[in-house]
Formats: structure tokens, sequence, C-alpha cells
């Protein structure tokens, strides 16, 4: 997320410039689950092999990971949410909807928790539409996934699972009025404490 405006650049020990990284450029370095390796491609529908469903897909024949639920309050423990985080920071975004759609399955039970992963689902996919040339798609999704974003926040506070969830309602908004001609204009995915 660039919540802030990226820092001045300034001079370090014994004359070396430093740069402070804004947050947006921290989440394209930062993983969360850096024991799960990517896949081999970031799967856009129409251009390449579906990722299970073609025998050439890059995750054709893998053995699913089993996701289980956590309450919220254990995020840091929860490997699929972590991972679905890296998918999108990175711009894996399909790949992140799956990741978490499994974990909403399993949340539905917990209403702000499956609230917050359709929110972020419904995010991932909005982003997804603009590759695919889907403006409407964009600011259908964008609209969706956000508003569930702020119904948590306003239910369960402005931090949910390590998100600051209000400022990434706010950073969403804007990228999706803002007729993007990239994905990789979206806000990042910053988690803290």
């Amino acid at each position: 997320m660039n919540a802030s405006p990226r820092p001045p650049r300034g001079a370090g020990r014994g004359g070396i410039r430093t740069a402070r990284l804004d947050p947006g450029d921290r989440a394209r370095t930062l993983r969360y689950a850096p024991d799960r390796d990517f896949p081999t491609y970031a799967y856009l529908p129409g251009r390449d092999p579906h990722p299970t469903r073609d025998p050439r897909g890059h995750s054709s024949g893998q053995r699913v990971e089993q996701a289980v639920y956590l309450p919220a309050a254990q995020w840091r423990r929860n490997d699929e949410y972590l991972f679905g985080v890296d998918l999108y920071n990175h711009g894996f975004l399909w790949e992140a909807h799956e990741a978490w759609e499994g974990l909403w399955h399993l949340a539905k039970h917990d209403a702000d928790q499956a609230a917050f992963l359709q929110g972020l689902i419904q995010c991932s996919a909005a982003s997804l539409k603009v590759p695919m040339g889907q403006p409407a798609g964009l600011a259908r999704l964008a609209e969706a996934g956000t508003a569930r974003l702020a119904e948590v926040s306003r239910r369960a506070g402005p931090s949910y699972m390590g998100l600051d969830v209000e400022a990434f309602v706010r950073e969403f908004r804007a990228f999706a009025a803002s007729s993007p001609a990239s994905a990789e204009e979206r806000p990042r995915i910053v988690l803290s404490d």
C-alpha cells in the first residue's frame, strides 16, 4: 500500500546514500510465506493455459494444499493467507484469489473473516480486469470488494488480520477510479501488528 508519500532520500553513514522504501515498494520485495514457491507464470484468462484444468497449466497435477481455518487473531500462523498476500503483491492475481478462496469457504461461520477474505478476493479479481481490458469489471469488483472490507473495518476495527483496512480501501478505491493502465498500479498489502 502507498499510505504515505515516499520519504526523502538522505545520506547515510560514511556519505553512503540510503533510500527508505515506501510501504508499496517494500511489499514488492517482502515475502510473508518465503518457503512457498511462486507459480511459473501469473495466469491471465484468455492468454495462458488454465493453471489446473489444462495439462500445460502451472499447477496441473499438483497436490492442492489443504487450508485450515484459523481465527483472525492467529493470522501470522495462517500460511495460506500469507501466501495469498505474497501472490497478490507480486502480481499473481488469479492465484491469490484461489489461495484466499479456500480460506473463505472455511471461514463462512466467521462473518468478519469471511467478508474480509471475500473482499480481498474481489479486489484481486478487480485488479486482474485491468490487463484483461475490462474496466466495467474492475469498477464492479472494486466496489463490491472495498464495500465488504469497509464493513469489516466498521465492525472489527481499522486493522484486521494485519492489514490497515481503512487505508487499503481508500487506496484501492483511488486505484480503481484512476482508469489504471496497468495492474502494477494497484495498492499492495502490507501487514503489521
